[in-house]
């Protein structure tokens, strides 16, 4: 009896000299990588901001993109913040944020933005193959989603046919403060929508520098403050209620030295009195600039 030998499916493949058989596992084709990010950029176009994902490889197949109440750290189910009257959620799957060494592949995790409707930008997730991100936009707006190639890229249009007007932002300038050059604070523009001009300043102050600005030594002092719950303006007093376990760690330099000169821009505001989280202030009444004692040096 002759010995039974599996049977191997074969494919034909042509040669100089013929047909040749080899195994059909042998001519069947890699699965290709998956697409890796390797770039994040957004710029203002008339009526819209544009925001682009730029792949290695082909363009992600599984794309979703919608409006969220929050977002949500993959993996680790924490909130993430994001500046922003809106958050956008964007998610690709089946596409990686690393290489394999683990490095980050589309540079810094959270961005922001001087445009009239994106302000920020921040990586909620990079797990199991899905890539998530978050853009804190200034309100809710109609948007598009369409892809492009070579390169390959998921482009998101979102539209910005509202008004708006300039605001400045102050922010640390460390060659200045480590110099002992005062002003410490170098202003920047940014485009806020009226009339809720010193709200719009305000919440932009707390999205941060650009990465242009940061690399010209610009940097947010949070004294560890998260954001701002309310911000009244009444009688020439604005009063800003902060979040978060604020303290200035005894620095001579606090959010209080950014927030005082960004809302003093209003003829509006003459003083500016901030409240920690537990609503406290030292000198809550009278014509006067006030801060909380966690934020005394």
């Amino acid at each position: 009896m002759l010995p039974i030998r599996p049977l191997i499916a074969t494919a034909m493949v042509a040669t100089s000299t013929g047909l040749l058989a080899i195994p059909a596992q042998a001519a069947t084709p890699q699965f290709a990588a998956p697409p890796t990010l390797v770039g994040i950029r957004a710029t203002h176009h008339y009526g819209l901001d544009r925001l682009v994902f730029e792949f290695r490889g082909r363009v992600p197949a599984q794309r979703d993109v919608r409006y969220v109440s929050q977002l949500i750290a993959d993996g680790s189910g924490r909130q993430v913040n994001a500046v922003g009257d809106a958050l956008l959620q964007i998610r690709f799957g089946r596409a990686d944020g690393h290489d394999r060494h683990g490095s980050v592949t589309y540079g810094p995790a959270r961005r922001t933005y001087a445009l009239p409707g994106v302000i920020q930008v921040v990586s909620t997730g990079d797990f199991e193959s899905t890539l998530t991100f978050g853009a804190g936009l200034a309100k809710t707006v109609p948007y598009r989603v369409y892809t492009l190639t070579r390169p390959s890229r998921v482009v998101v249009d979102l539209v910005t046919r509202y008004r708006t007007v300039p605001a400045r932002d102050y922010f640390l300038n460390t060659a200045a403060y480590n110099t002992g050059r005062r002003p410490y604070t170098t202003a920047v523009q940014r485009p806020v929508i009226p009339p809720a001009t010193a709200y719009g300043a305000l919440q932009r102050l707390f999205a941060g520098p650009t990465q242009t600005e940061k690399a010209q030594g610009l940097r947010f002092v949070s004294s560890k403050a998260t954001g701002f719950s309310k911000l009244t303006v009444k009688h020439g007093i604005a009063r800003v209620y902060l979040t978060g376990r604020v303290t200035g760690g005894g620095s001579a330099f606090t959010i209080a030295d950014e927030i005082r000169p960004t809302l003093k821009q209003f003829p509006s505001i003459k003083w500016v009195k901030i409240y920690d989280a537990a609503g406290t202030t030292q000198q809550p009444t009278g014509h006067s600039d006030s801060i909380p004692q966690s934020l005394e040096p």
